[in-house]
């Protein structure tokens, strides 16, 4: 029992040490947020103000056009996310039941290569479409970060089911077609909703596609967070109240589906 104890409060000790650098940044970036520029400046540091500036979340809203950028970001993420499910859920069941190891490293591959890699030429072939500047190019370009997200996910899901409701169903006459729909889809459910949910947050999250591809009235939320910064002055309240808007729909995201995604990724991971 003393063993058991020391060990949880050695666990305990070594989470801490990992997310305290993580909790104190995000509480000091909401102190900034709530600060005038005079206490963002002061020495020593003031993390609680005495009065707090709630005027930093309205200019964001006033000097910049946040619910264009919002709706952008709506849309190039909820298309990213729909067409990579459409596409990564049957790759991922057709992989799994063929046992295509070869083809499941090449998607393991296009994940962790950078997305830098795919950019230039893409960039090269929007121009020549006389795509650049509009919504379309950042939706396409999302699906490489999102489809090998999706298909992973859903090869080590779909090799945990049982083949046996799927040969029982093939016995009374369901097509394959039938069995992925009927059978196996209504069983990797959870599987599903992780794959939808990082989906969402690492198309959301990314930066440089937007800032490469999107024109003014095209970016994304952290393409406009950055074009917030200036060289002749920085206004951290602005700047981070602005981050924190576009942080708050992932955060809260995460929040109430980490059970979800934990409990995906376990099941996913049992062989």
């Amino acid at each position: 029992m003393k063993r058991k104890t020391l060990d949880r409060i050695g666990l305990l000790f070594v989470a801490l040490v990992m997310i305290s650098p993580v909790v104190l940044f995000f509480l000091w970036m909401i102190s900034l947020s709530l600060k005038y520029e005079i206490d963002n400046g002061s020495y020593p540091p003031i993390f609680i103000p005495e009065r707090f500036a709630w005027t930093n979340y309205l200019k964001v809203f006033e000097e910049n056009n946040f619910f264009l950028y919002l709706w952008n970001s709506v849309l190039v993420t909820g298309a990213a996310t729909l067409l990579a499910l459409l596409i990564g859920v049957p790759a991922g069941y057709g992989i799994a039941r063929l046992k295509a190891e070869k083809s499941a490293m090449v998607i393991m591959i296009a994940r962790m290569t950078p997305g830098l890699s795919f950019l230039i030429p893409l960039f090269l072939l929007f121009q020549w479409l006389n795509l650049l500047g509009t919504l379309m190019p950042q939706i396409i370009i999302h699906l490489v970060v999102t489809v090998p997200i999706v298909v992973w996910i859903m090869i080590g899901y779909f090799e945990t089911t049982p083949m046996e409701l799927e040969e029982a169903a093939s016995i009374d006459g369901a097509t394959p077609w039938q069995i992925f729909r009927l059978v196996a889809l209504p069983i990797a459910k959870p599987g599903i909703v992780v794959a939808f949910i990082l989906s969402v947050i690492f198309s959301w999250n990314n930066f440089v596609f937007g800032i490469v591809l999107a024109s003014r009235e095209t970016r994304t939320l952290p393409v406009a967070v950055y074009n917030m910064l200036s060289f002749e002055q920085v206004s951290w309240g602005p700047l981070a109240a602005a981050a924190l808007i576009v942080t708050l729909p992932v955060l809260i995201l995460t929040v109430f589906a980490q059970r979800q995604i934990v409990a995906g990724l376990t099941a996913g991971a049992v062989k």
